[in-house]
C-alpha cells in the first residue's frame, strides 16, 4: 500500500472524529442554552453535526445530504436573525462554509462513500449551499445597518464663514480650547481638500513612563495648553513641560516629585493643565492672543495650574515654570487638608480645575469602590493669586459655603467630581458635573444631600459657591452612571434668538441640553419605567430621566445579539447572556450577576463632545460596550482587599454588606459578547436636535490576531476636535491612528499612525512665527483600556507643495 492509500483512509477518519466531536460539543452547549430558554438552533445543529460524523464514519454519502441541510438550515437561520449584516453573519456560518469545503473536495468527497461527486445530488446540493452562503457573504458587504447616512448641505457648511475672526487660532487656552469648553478651533489652513497632505512635523518625548507602584490605570489623558510661542503638558505622574510649539524642543520642566511611595489604588493621570492671565489688560478673552512667551513680564503675571496625584495644586510661571511664591505656601496649596488622615492616593485631582478672572476651581476622584467611609467629594475655590480658599461647596453642607475652619473636616463619603467643570462668567456660574457617592453599586445609607448631587450636573454661583440649580440625570444611582464629561456651552439659535445653552453628555448615551441660566431642559426629559429589584435592603427608583436627544441604545440587548468569531465561542456568550440578570437598561446590580448595557465605561466618558459654534453642528464618539456587574456578600470576617488599581475586577468596598465584580461582557477568546460596531462617530444639528450622521468608526489593527485592519467600529476614549475648515479629528480608538473626517458627512479623509495609543483629545493652533497650522495629540496609551503606552506628543502640519 502507498502512502497515498495510507493518507486517504486517517483524512476521512479524523473528518468524522472531528465533526463527531464538534457535533457533541454543540449539541450539549445547545442542549443547555435550550434549557436556559435560548434558541434550539445549537441543539438541532450539534445533533446533525454529530450523525454527519457518524455517517462519515461509516462511508455513507447520506453524511452529505445531511451536512447539506444542516448548512442550508444555517443559512435560513441566519438570515432571520441578523438579516445581512456581514459582522453578524460571518460567525454563524463561516465554520459551516469551511467544512462545507472541505467535504467537497475530490480527496475527501470520493472516498466518503463511492461514486463520482459531481453527478450525485449531495454533493450538487452541498455546493449550491456553499455558493448561497458566499453569495450572501458578497451581499452583506454591500449592506450597513448601523450607519446613518445623512449629511450637511453646502450653505449650513458656509455658515462658519461669519464670525470665526472673533477667535484666536493662534491659542488653545483652556482644556477644551476656549471657556465654553467647545474643542473648537477656528484655524482653516487645514481643509477637507488639503488635509491628505498631512504630515508629521515633529514628536517630542516626556520622558514619563510608568514605574514600580503605578496602579493598573495609568494613563496619558493630556490636552496641550498653547501660550504665546510654547504648548504646555502635564504628564501621569504630574511633571509639568513646555515644548516649543513650532520644533517641540523643551523650554522646561517641573516635576513636583510627587509621593510615589503612596498607594495610588485605582487612577494616575493629568488631563491637563489650567491658564490664568493677570496682565494689565486683564484675563484673556476668547478673541486675543497672551503675550508671547518671550516678551518681559512681572514673575508669575501668566500662571499655570497644576493639579498633581498626591493632591496638591500648583500655581506655575509660564515663562520658566517655577513655582509663584506668593500662590498658598511657596507656591501650592496642599488639597488634602479637611478631607481627613486617608486622603492620599485615594482622592486624585486627575482634572484640570476651572479659572475664572479671580478664582482657581478645583475639584477631585476618589477611589471608587474602595471603602463605605471615604474622603467627601468637596469643590472648592481659590484665589486666582494668593491660594486663599474663598468657598467650598461640601455636598454634604451644601448651604455652608464659607471656608472650612482649621482643624475641621468636609461631610466624609460624599458624591465627587472628578471630570472637567465649565464657567460662565458673564453669568457668575461654574458648572459641575457630579459624579457617585462611592459604592456605586451600593446605596445605603445615601443621604438626602448625596441623592439630590449624585449623577448631577450643578451650577454654582461664582461669588459665593452656592447652589443656583441642579439636574440630576439618575435617580438612586446603582450603575456608575456618574458625569463623566466636560459641559460645553453653546447659543443656539431659536426660534425666539439665541438660546445660551449647557450641553451635558452622559454614560447612558444621552445628551442634556439646557438653559445654562436656570438648568431647564431645552430638549425635552421624559421619566422612564425601568427595572425593579435592588438587593436585600437598598432599593431601586420607579423611572430614570431620559433625554430627547441621546445615543442610549434603541434596543434592549437580545440572544440574537450575541455574538463571537465562531459559532461555539457565541454559544458560550448566549449561554452567559441567559445565566446573567437582565432587563434592559437600568437592570438592578444583583448577586446573580446583571448585564449593565451600556456599561459603566459609558457612551460617552471624560473625552466629552466637540462643538462648531458658527455652523452649530455637535461631533461625538459613542460607544456600546455591555459590563458584568455581580454582587459579591461579604461574610463577618472576609477583608478581602479586592482587587485595586483599576475599576475593573473585584472591589472591594469595604465596610458594606457587599463587595462588586465589575468586568467587560467578553468572550472565552476576549471577544466583546455583544455584536460590533461597539465604536462609531456621529454629529448632531444643533437647531433642529436632530442626528444627521453617524459611522462606524476603527479597526482591529491592534486588537486582532496578526494585526488584521477589520473595519469593525471599535470603543474611542479619547476626545474629538473640529475646525472651522469643517474637519473632525479624532485619536481615541483601540487602534493607533489620529484620524481626520469630513463634519458635513462623516467621510473619513485622513489618518497617520500613532507610536501608542492616542487616548487624548488632539488640539490644533496656527503658529504666530511661520503662519502654519499644527494638529498636536498625546500618544501614551491607557493601562486599563489595554493599548499600548508611551510618552509621545506628536504634531502634524501641511506637506509643503
Amino acid at each position: 500500500m502507498t502512502e497515498n492509500n495510507y493518507a486517504q483512509p486517517l483524512r476521512i477518519t479524523l473528518t468524522a472524529w472531528a465533526a463527531i466531536v464538534l457535533g457533541a460539543l454543540l449539541g450539549l452547549g445547545g442542549a443547555y442554552l435550550l434549557w436556559l430558554g435560548g434558541s434550539c438552533y445549537y441543539l438541532l445543529a450539534g445533533i446533525g453535526l454529530l450523525l454527519v460524523g457518524v455517517l462519515i464514519r461509516r462511508r455513507q454519502r447520506a453524511a452529505l445530504w445531511l451536512y447539506a441541510l444542516v448548512l442550508l438550515a444555517s443559512l435560513v437561520w441566519t438570515i432571520y436573525e441578523v438579516r445581512f449584516d456581514w459582522w453578524q453573519m460571518a460567525p454563524r456560518i463561516d465554520l459551516w462554509c469551511v467544512l462545507g469545503l472541505w467535504l467537497l473536495l475530490p480527496w475527501v468527497n470520493r472516498h466518503i462513500a463511492p461514486g463520482q461527486p459531481w453527478r450525485d445530488g449531495a454533493s450538487v446540493l452541498l455546493g449550491i449551499g456553499l455558493l448561497l452562503g458566499a453569495g450572501m457573504a458578497v451581499y452583506s458587504l454591500t449592506q450597513d445597518y448601523h450607519r446613518l447616512p445623512g449629511y450637511f448641505d453646502e450653505s449650513r457648511m458656509a455658515a462658519a464663514d461669519a464670525g470665526t475672526a472673533s477667535r484666536s487660532a493662534s491659542q488653545w487656552t483652556a482644556y477644551g480650547g476656549s471657556s465654553r469648553g467647545e474643542r473648537y478651533t477656528s484655524a482653516e489652513q487645514i481643509t477637507t481638500a488639503n488635509v491628505g497632505r498631512l504630515k508629521k512635523a515633529w514628536e517630542f518625548h516626556t520622558g514619563d513612563l510608568p514605574g514600580e507602584g503605578d496602579p493598573g490605570e495609568i494613563t496619558n489623558q493630556v490636552t496641550p495648553l498653547k501660550v504665546g510661542d510654547n504648548l504646555f503638558v502635564c504628564t501621569p505622574h504630574s511633571i509639568a513641560i513646555a515644548v516649543d510649539a513650532d520644533t517641540g524642543e523643551e523650554r522646561w520642566r517641573f516635576d513636583p516629585a510627587i509621593n510615589r511611595k503612596a498607594e495610588y489604588y485605582q487612577h494616575m493621570t493629568c488631563r491637563g493643565l489650567a491658564y490664568h492671565d493677570g496682565s494689565p489688560k486683564n484675563a484673556v478673552q476668547d478673541g486675543e492672543a497672551p503675550q508671547s512667551s518671550s516678551a518681559a513680564a512681572p514673575r508669575c503675571t501668566q500662571r499655570l495650574f497644576l493639579p498633581t496625584n498626591d493632591a496638591t495644586l500648583y500655581a506655575l510661571d509660564v515663562y520658566d515654570g517655577k513655582p509663584c511664591e506668593d500662590f498658598g505656601e511657596a507656591g501650592m496649596v496642599d488639597l488634602k487638608v479637611g478631607l481627613g488622615d486617608d486622603a492620599l492616593g485615594v482622592y486624585l485631582p486627575t482634572s484640570p480645575p476651572v479659572v475664572t478672572e479671580k478664582l482657581v476651581i478645583v475639584g477631585g476622584s476618589v477611589t471608587d469602590n474602595g471603602s463605605v467611609d471615604s474622603p467627601g467629594g468637596v469643590i472648592r475655590a481659590y484665589d486666582v493669586r494668593s491660594g486663599e480658599l474663598v468657598w467650598n461647596f461640601d455636598p454634604g453642607r451644601p448651604e455652608a459655603t464659607e471656608p472650612l475652619p482649621a482643624g475641621e473636616t468636609y461631610v466624609r463619603s460624599t458624591p465627587n467630581s472628578w471630570t472637567i467643570a465649565t464657567a460662565d462668567e458673564a453669568l457668575g456660574l461654574v458648572y459641575i458635573p457630579m459624579g457617585n457617592q462611592t459604592p456605586d453599586q451600593w446605596g445605603v445609607p445615601r443621604s438626602p444631600e448625596a441623592e439630590r448631587f449624585t449623577a448631577a450636573l450643578v451650577a454654582l454661583e461664582l461669588e459665593t459657591g452656592r447652589v443656583r440649580w441642579e439636574f440630576r440625570t439618575v435617580h438612586h444611582d446603582l450603575w456608575d452612571r456618574d458625569l463623566p464629561s466636560q459641559p460645553t456651552l453653546v447659543d443656539i439659535d431659536g426660534p425666539d434668538g439665541a438660546v445660551p445653552a449647557i450641553i451635558q453628555p452622559t454614560k447612558r448615551g444621552d445628551l442634556y441640553v439646557l438653559d445654562r441660566r436656570s438648568g431647564e431642559p431645552v430638549v425635552p426629559v421624559s421619566e422612564l419605567l425601568v427595572p425593579q429589584g435592588a438587593v436585600e435592603g437598598d432599593f431601586t427608583a420607579p423611572t430614570q430621566p431620559a433625554s430627547k436627544l441621546s445615543y442610549a441604545p434603541d434596543e434592549p440587548l437580545h440572544e440574537r445579539d450575541m455574538w463571537g468569531g465562531t459559532p461555539f465561542d457565541q454559544l458560550i456568550c448566549r449561554i452567559q447572556f441567559h445565566q446573567l440578570r437582565y432587563e434592559g437598561d437600568f437592570t438592578p446590580p444583583s448577586e446573580q450577576g446583571s448585564l449593565i448595557y451600556p456599561g459603566n465605561v459609558g457612551v460617552f466618558n471624560w473625552p466629552s463632545v466637540a462643538v462648531d459654534p458658527q455652523r452649530q453642528i455637535l461631533f461625538g464618539a459613542p460607544n456600546y460596550l455591555a459590563f458584568v456587574s455581580r454582587l459579591v456578600k461579604r461574610e463577618a470576617d472576609d477583608e478581602r482587599p479586592g482587587s485595586g488599581g483599576s475599576e475593573r475586577g473585584l472591589q472591594p468596598n469595604l465596610g458594606a454588606p457587599y463587595m462588586v465584580s465589575l468586568e467587560p461582557f467578553l468572550s472565552p477568546l476576549g471577544l466583546p459578547c455583544q455584536a460590533p460596531p461597539w465604536g462609531s462617530v456621529t454629529a448632531v444639528d444643533l437647531r433642529s436636535m436632530e442626528k444627521v450622521w453617524q459611522r462606524k468608526n476603527g479597526t482591529s489593527r491592534d486588537s486582532a490576531p496578526l494585526g488584521i485592519p477589520l473595519t469593525v467600529g471599535v470603543p474611542a476614549l479619547g476626545g474629538p476636535l473640529v475646525t472651522a475648515s469643517g474637519l473632525g479629528f479624532l485619536s481615541g480608538t483601540l487602534d493607533y491612528y489620529l484620524r481626520a473626517y469630513d463634519l458635513r458627512t462623516g467621510e473619513e479623509l485622513w489618518k497617520d499612525r500613532l507610536p501608542a495609543g492616542g487616548q487624548a483629545t488632539p488640539m490644533s493652533y496656527v503658529s504666530e512665527k511661520t503662519g502654519k497650522q499644527y494638529v498636536v495629540v498625546m500618544a501614551g496609551g491607557h493601562g486599563s483600556f489595554g493599548t499600548r503606552l508611551g510618552d509621545s506628543l506628536v504634531a502634524w502640519t501641511l506637506e509643503e507643495e
